[in-house]
């Protein structure tokens, strides 16, 4: 049996870290909660391996979380980090990801999207520490049902018909087929897509999915490729045969 996947949760507000721990738990990861930074190194420091997770709150007593991931990267610790923080500006966030985070998710969280992006997460530093691992190289043409698809060109077809796209429809049909079989919350739609906080009130992303689903679906109405997953989110699917068990609309 495989071993469990360890987190290591760094997060002073107990009640909150208590939280996640428990619904991490429940996903069946191993956690470990510290309430301040120099602790959560030192553990680091004993078996950097042992390590699969950082989530690492920003505003922690004495030594701050922006900190804490400067040091586990000077020390060339390469496990990925997850910024999660009340702290909402833009400048907080590229912050964030100048010393070194992988991702950064603003309190309050959708948790559906926040266990979402830690599997997403240990799944690629699974990864990459397979030696014989190399990164995916980036899509640049895609082809699923009766469309072809060139994101180099923007060149669109459906049953060999040219079609018209927008720059920002391009974004949202490249997203979600890097994406393919994920469900992707809308609140990462709109950070990654939309590049604006996730928790800004738009039907956005429910307008241009229809407007995909117009484009790329036999019957809209019946949607096979472009799922609306439940109080979760969306899903990308090329082949249908391989999604039976996602309720859509």
């Amino acid at each position: 049996m495989a071993a469990k996947k360890h987190i290591l949760v760094i997060e002073d507000e107990e009640h909150l870290a208590t939280g996640i721990k428990y619904n991490l738990e429940a996903e069946d990861y191993r956690v470990t909660t510290m309430g301040d930074g120099p602790s959560a190194l030192r553990l680091i420091n004993e078996n950097p391996r042992d390590v699969d997770l950082v989530i690492l709150d920003l505003m922690l007593p004495g030594m701050s979380g922006y900190a804490v991931c400067e040091a586990l990267r000077a020390a060339e610790w390469d496990m990925p980090v997850l910024i999660l923080s009340a702290c909402t500006l833009a400048e907080d966030r590229r912050r964030g990801f100048d010393v070194g985070a992988d991702q950064y998710l603003t309190k309050p969280f959708d948790l559906d999207e926040f266990l979402s992006r830690v599997n997403s997460l240990l799944t690629l530093y699974s990864r990459r520490a397979d030696p014989d691992w190399k990164p995916a190289a980036p899509i640049t043409s895609f082809q699923f049902g009766n469309a072809q698809i060139n994101f180099q060109t923007f060149e669109v077809t459906v049953a060999g018909e040219a079609v018209r796209m927008t720059q920002l429809e391009m974004k949202l049909l490249h997203y979600f087929v890097e994406n393919k079989g994920r469900v992707i919350p809308r609140r990462e739609l709109l950070e990654n897509v939309w590049n604006v906080r996730g928790n800004v009130a738009t039907r956005a992303p429910d307008q241009f999915i229809r407007r995909l689903r117009k484009t790329f679906e036999p019957d809209p109405a019946r949607p096979q490729h472009f799922l609306t997953v439940r109080d979760a989110g969306y899903r990308f699917v090329a082949r249908p045969e391989d999604c039976q068990d996602s309720s859509s609309e």
